[in-house]
């Protein structure tokens, strides 16, 4: 089991650059973003030697390439904006080997054409969820060709924005190519700790045996978001949660800024191994 993090924490547009400095915080693994190689977050064509160099600097530098985010809003108005995420997402998949990592992230999205993190009236509505499904309908057969796993997030401000819901999504479709990436700080806004902790149990049972990876990021008492380790989440119990779930990937931090990350990890890596999930340390190579 690996700690990582978020490649875009760390300024730089080569991916070598990006790597070593997730080496040097502690971190033995990233979810990578494209917007680390200087082509966006969402590039509608990717060169095979820029997925050769993500994978170089991940073998030079002793960090895995977890995941690849293709968080693209899959439930815009803007119909041209959507296929430009359908495309993002294709590119995407197709360097995915190449980069050494099978598993691609999404969020649901919003109705809320400015902003897919925000909520929006229409996201519960019966005619969003359908708009939904028929977004997975077009990904599942592109996951199948380039045999990638569809990594998908719950977000309060999104059509997936409950464990319930991820749930419902899972058992929809029943295809292992969708699992579902857990954050524990997604699943409440403000909650006292014993609500806090009965969330997060709840939703890894209805998920136990489904979540491919972990995120860990807190939330604030006024319900905004912070580094892990300067919130109320009790990250002890939380990975104690996801290893009785039978959780074995890898936990990614994000949310955070780079000068934070060596203490985020100094402070993760004890959480996760008193939790009896074992760390596997970063072997940072020149």
């Amino acid at each position: 089991m690996r700690l990582g993090i978020f490649a875009k924490t760390f300024a730089g547009l080569q991916p070598g650059d990006v790597l070593q400095a997730a080496a040097s915080a502690g971190y033995s693994a990233v979810q990578y973003n494209w917007a680390c190689s200087g082509l966006g977050a969402l590039p509608q064509a990717i060169p095979d030697e820029a997925g050769d160099a993500v994978q170089q600097a991940a073998q030079s530098h002793g960090v895995s390439v977890s995941a690849i985010s293709a968080t693209y809003n899959m439930l815009t108005p803007d119909m041209g904006q959507r296929e430009a995420g359908r495309r993002a997402f294709t590119a995407i998949a197709t360097q995915a080997h190449r980069m050494g990592t099978s598993l691609i992230t999404l969020c649901t999205g919003s109705r809320d054409a400015a902003d897919q993190w925000r909520h929006h009236p229409e996201n519960a509505s019966a005619d969003t969820w359908a708009d939904m499904l028929r977004e997975f309908e077009f990904l599942l057969p592109l996951a199948e060709a380039h045999d990638v796993t569809l990594g998908v997030e719950p977000e309060l401000g999104n059509a997936v924005s409950s464990a319930a819901k991820a749930r419902k999504l899972l058992d929809t479709f029943k295809s292992p190519r969708i699992k579902i990436v857990f954050d524990a700080a997604n699943l409440f806004e403000q909650a006292d700790a014993r609500q806090r902790q009965a969330i997060i149990d709840e939703a890894a049972g209805l998920l136990a045996g489904d979540i491919i990876m972990a995120h860990a990021k807190d939330r604030k008492a006024d319900g905004s978001f912070a580094a892990a380790g300067h919130g109320v989440i009790d990250f002890a119990a939380y990975f104690t949660t996801l290893r009785r779930a039978g959780f074995a990937g890898h936990v990614i931090t994000h949310g955070l800024d780079a000068a934070e990350a060596p203490a985020v990890a100094q402070f993760l890596t004890p959480q996760m191994q008193a939790a009896g999930l074992p760390v596997e340390t970063p072997r940072t190579r020149t």
